[in-house]
């Protein structure tokens, strides 16, 4: 069953600012911090999307910590670090929560899936007995697929519906004809009662039809239609006339 805006795992977003001593520091020097006022999720699927350094990662980080994610990614089981290099954003967001806490949870960063895979066979090669956590991600090690393989292994094993689901450019590995395959896996959990966010540069993966797209731009953040977002403009233009663009790309 899906969920609505009563019920929904987290509502609203808010950045503490009387806590910050500093606008000159990073993260919050960047435009989508400045300018953060209120931001509203969708009870099913909300979009964060903009061009590289507006902080789509950076602000995805921070509400996972401050959810109790590892900043690596993963469930909130994980607590391993291969390096410390997160914001202290977390501290200064406050973030209102729905009356439900959902039965799933993860954290989705491309960036570090690596050390999340490797930390899981480090893990399974300390137990004692039991369960193995790799089996709730297909059974095969995901060092050994390719990175769009053990991606689309956690999207279609791990993830199990009723959850609470933070990607961070989940497209990164995936083929155009595999984030066809990752939209209908959203559909369906959305339809088993799960949350998204998702920052993207994919216009396949936007085009989700009941989600939000926030776009982040140097003058803070707004809500946006797919066919205005930048992403879709330059790869439709790209589409409809690429010997134009490309002869003006390498002349100019």
């Amino acid at each position: 069953m899906r969920l609505t805006q009563e019920d929904q795992y987290i509502k609203e977003l808010q950045l503490r600012k009387d806590h910050i001593h500093s606008w000159n520091t990073f993260p919050f020097n960047l435009p989508v911090i400045k300018n953060l006022k209120k931001l509203l999720f969708h009870p099913n699927v909300t979009y964060i999307v903009g061009e590289n350094g507006m902080g789509k990662s950076t602000l995805l980080e921070g509400i996972a910590i401050a959810l109790g994610f590892n900043p690596e990614g993963g469930t909130k089981n994980f607590n391993f670090s291969s390096f410390d290099s997160h914001s202290n954003l977390d501290q200064f967001l406050r973030i209102a929560k729905g009356p439900y806490l959902p039965n799933d949870s993860f954290f989705f960063r491309a960036e570090s899936f690596y050390n999340v895979a490797s930390n899981i066979e480090e893990m399974d090669a300390s137990s004692f007995g039991g369960s193995r956590i790799i089996d709730s991600f297909g059974g095969t090690s995901l060092h050994e697929q390719s990175h769009g393989e053990s991606f689309f292994a956690a999207f279609t094993n791990r993830f199990r519906g009723q959850g609470l689901y933070i990607l961070d450019e989940p497209e990164a590995a995936l083929s155009p004809l595999r984030q066809l395959s990752m939209l209908a896996r959203i559909h369906e959990l959305v339809n088993q009662g799960s949350q998204f966010i998702i920052s993207t540069h994919s216009p396949i993966l936007m085009a989700y039809p009941d989600a939000v797209i926030i776009q982040l731009t140097k003058d803070g953040m707004e809500k946006q239609r797919l066919e205005d977002t930048e992403h879709y403009k330059v790869m439709k233009q790209f589409f409809d006339d690429k010997d134009r663009l490309l002869h003006h790309l390498f002349q100019g």
